[in-house]
């Protein structure tokens, strides 16, 4: 494969047309190191690990999202407000595009967990997922899953904080393809955080063990734009 993408704080390309559109709220990052060769196997073909000073990460990654429409339309009430989590590892594709593959996406509405499920089959399940911010205080509340964060300073994203949050696409399947879907956002606002509590097996099924070594929080992003499925 060639050469991934820069790292960048914003996306390189818009989303045109879009798909979907959210606000994402009160995100918490936890990372863990992962050997590539254990990631490779579930990745979708044509991608492979994208890897950082040959280390690649699995995600663990909770937060509301907020005010979700599709296309041009207006905003979803209740039903486009929930509290989701993901468990997700990082690819690129044979182009060099840079993504997420997700694994497993907990979210708290029933309605769009079948959506998603039907089209572009992402791997959502129905679960209590709660997020709920205190001022410095942070919770979410995922199945048998339980995070507890303590917000601190701000930082400026380096090279790790760039490549684990800086994600401006999805790699999936669909209809027996590897497809991509674009994503644009602002930058993240990111804070450094402390980990108080982590009840249950974060990332199930995955061979990590002991603390994660990477721990953020972002008060969240406006106008996330989800594009249409290309087949890479």
């Amino acid at each position: 494969m060639p050469d991934a993408e820069p790292l960048q704080a914003t996306p390189s390309e818009d989303v045109r047309p879009v798909l979907l559109r959210q606000t994402w709220r009160d995100v918490a990052f936890l990372h863990w190191p992962l050997d590539p060769a254990r990631a490779a196997a579930l990745l979708p073909p044509g991608t492979e690990p994208d890897v950082l000073d040959e280390m690649t990460y699995a995600g663990l990654i909770s937060l509301r999202i907020t005010r979700t429409a599709l296309g041009p339309g207006p905003a979803v009430p209740y039903l486009g407000s929930f509290g989701e989590a993901n468990v997700r590892l990082y690819s690129v594709d044979e182009r060099g595009r840079r993504g997420v593959v997700f694994l497993r996406m907990d979210a708290g509405r029933l309605l769009p967990v079948l959506a998603a499920r039907a089209l572009p089959r992402l791997p959502y399940v129905w679960s209590r997922t709660r997020v709920h911010r205190d001022g410095e205080r942070y919770a979410a509340a995922v199945g048998q899953r339980w995070i507890g964060l303590r917000i601190g300073p701000p930082v400026t994203p380096g090279p790790l904080e760039l490549f684990l949050t800086a994600r401006w696409a999805l790699h999936t399947r669909l209809a027996g393809r590897t497809v991509r879907m674009p994503v644009a956002h602002g930058p993240w606002p990111l804070y450094a955080a402390e980990l108080t509590e982590l009840d249950g097996d974060p990332l199930p099924g995955l061979p990590v063990a002991g603390p994660p070594v990477s721990v953020l929080f972002s008060p969240g992003v406006d106008d996330v734009r989800i594009g249409r499925p290309s087949v890479v």
